[in-house]
């Protein structure tokens, strides 16, 4: 049988809301959800309310958002061929 995880339904809606924000290149709302998932992340975990798999599960997500967030502003979009972002 497959291992089963419960979602948690505040993190879901974090990751949808980062996800829908980063796709439509809202860089600084992106950055803002990325901020406050990992602050519910964090207060989940330090109240307990996460098992070992939504650990696992939610840790490895962060993870892969916090890889993307590097360097994830609106200064990587500069109009180098005109010269107005250096």
């Amino acid at each position: 049988m497959f291992g089963f995880m419960k979602k948690n339904k505040d993190l879901e809606a974090l990751i949808l809301e980062l996800d829908m924000d980063a796709s439509n290149n809202y860089k600084d709302n992106a950055q803002d959800d990325f901020r406050r998932l990992t602050a519910r992340f964090d207060e989940l975990k330090a109240a307990g309310k996460l098992n070992a798999k939504q650990l696992a599960h939610y840790g490895d997500i962060i993870n892969g958002y916090a890889e993307m967030m590097k360097n994830y502003t609106h200064a990587d979009q500069g109009r180098k061929d005109i010269g107005t972002w250096g």
